[in-house]
């Protein structure tokens, strides 16, 4: 009986079991009923998030519960000790980091969308459509065209651009419709790994200021590699034939290449307001916001309410004056489900740190398997788990590691989501997919393609 009192005291009375280890700043709660419930809460919520294709249940809900969940147990135990302030210090530093990332996220949202409505990706499709391109030839466009725009616009709106492509001339050829999807997967996340702006891994890493913004472009030969390689081997795999010819037309609206220009300099002054003046990041992708708002409003007050548009001989001259350009429902149309679930990861994931399970993690992965193996398990688990607590997660463990290494885990968590179909959101809005089979090979060449060509980054 005085055995299980003592362990009841133990587990449920803090002030008792972590005075000693509370080092009169945090407490060590990874042995304690609240640790423990905190990693079982988390647990459901992301099987919640993994089930989402199935139960249709928004992936932000459960993690915005269980980070309140999570941070309450701690607040109650923290409380209890008669230490008030520790645990509102911490929610409140996670709360600063998923600040920046919402905020910057929106911007880039937002001229997804104004481009997207003024029809920018759907002219880009309809030219490609039209040129008459083989089955083979659009294969290797489309995987290209996705590489490379994927780091300036998020992987999944590079690939819901390219998979309309590859769907509209690939008809009833199942194959190269469902090897055109794998490519274009592949080739948005690669793409993404070697940009800050690519994915949510590298924009994390480079405000937390641990990578600089050209440091990035050194992945470039590596992210090459990890698209050309699986391209390479399903090239064989697709018909060698060409598509029925298509008439299908999207002419730009007003002002679209305008609005792609403006994205640029905002581009260019989010890396300026970082690079020079040392500012966040986010404050310069707010100026540039600015910068779509002041044209936007030209828009609206240039718009020609007169026309009509059931006048067909104006209304290829005059498109875009049908409806009003309005900056506001641009940011309306942005992921929000998906940025409230980057703030229920980002402040769950903090809880369990702040509780001290990552860095219980960071010892076993980074001091007993070493950091090559550790980042490379990383890229693994980011097929199963999304990539995005998984590189939080690093980030707020902090290991000692090399430039190079941190460039290993960025490039490792962004591609590796492409080894299921589930790994990543670009695979999930590709369809059902099935990508194991070409990454295995790959993924054994990271080790070495960072030794090699990131030469002495890596120690």
């Amino acid at each position: 009986m005085n055995k299980i009192v003592t362990v009841l005291s133990l587990l449920f009375l803090p002030g008792l079991a972590f005075a000693a280890s509370s080092n009169g700043e945090t407490l060590d709660l990874t042995n304690h009923a609240v640790g423990y419930a905190a990693l079982v809460i988390f647990a459901i919520a992301y099987l919640l998030v993994m089930a989402e294709e199935f139960t249709h249940l928004r992936k932000s809900k459960p993690v915005i519960l269980a980070a309140g969940i999570i941070w309450a147990l701690i607040g109650y135990v923290y409380v209890s000790n008669g230490m008030t302030h520790e645990a509102e210090a911490a929610v409140r530093h996670n709360l600063l980091e998923y600040s920046e990332l919402m905020l910057f996220l929106l911007v880039a949202m937002t001229y997804i969308n104004a481009m997207a409505e003024r029809q920018v990706f759907d002219a880009l499709r309809a030219w490609l459509i039209n040129k008459g391109f083989g089955f083979r030839s659009l294969f290797w466009i489309t995987g290209i065209l996705a590489f490379f725009i994927s780091p300036v616009a998020d992987n999944l709106t590079t690939a819901l651009l390219m998979a309309a492509v590859v769907m509209a001339v690939g008809g009833d050829n199942q194959r190269f419709v469902v090897l055109g999807l794998i490519n274009i997967v592949v080739a948005s996340n690669a793409g993404g790994a070697f940009s800050p702006f690519g994915d949510i891994t590298t924009l994390m890493v480079w405000q937390k200021g641990i990578v600089d913004f050209w440091g990035f472009f050194a992945l470039f030969i590596p992210a090459i590699v990890n698209f050309v390689i699986p391209a390479a081997i399903m090239h064989f795999a697709i018909p060698d034939e060409k598509p029925t010819a298509s008439s299908e037309e999207a002419p730009l609206k007003r002002g679209a290449l305008v609005i792609v220009g403006l994205f640029l300099l905002t581009i260019v002054t989010a890396v300026s307001f970082h690079n020079f003046l040392h500012l966040p990041p986010v404050l310069g992708m707010l100026t540039g916001l600015a910068y779509l708002q002041f044209f936007g409003f030209y828009l609206k007050k240039t718009h020609n309410f007169d026309i009509s548009p059931y006048d067909a001989d104006k209304a290829e001259e005059n498109v875009g004056d049908v409806v009003p350009f309005d900056i506001f429902n641009k940011v309306a149309k942005a992921e929000w489900d998906t940025l409230l679930f980057f703030y229920g990861v980002v402040v769950a994931v903090g809880g369990l740190g702040f509780l001290g399970y990552l860095g219980l993690a960071s010892d076993v992965m980074y001091n007993s398997w070493g950091p090559t193996s550790a980042n490379i398990a990383v890229g693994v688990l980011s097929a199963i788990v999304d990539n995005i607590p998984v590189m939080f997660a690093v980030l707020t463990m902090n290991p000692e590691m090399s430039q190079g290494q941190w460039l290993l885990v960025t490039l490792t968590a962004g591609v590796g989501g492409s080894l299921l179909s589930v790994g990543s959101a670009a695979g999930v809005a590709s369809g059902d997919l099935y990508l194991f089979f070409p990454f295995n090979m790959v993924m054994g060449h990271w080790p070495w393609l960072c030794r090699h060509h990131l030469g002495t980054y890596v120690d």
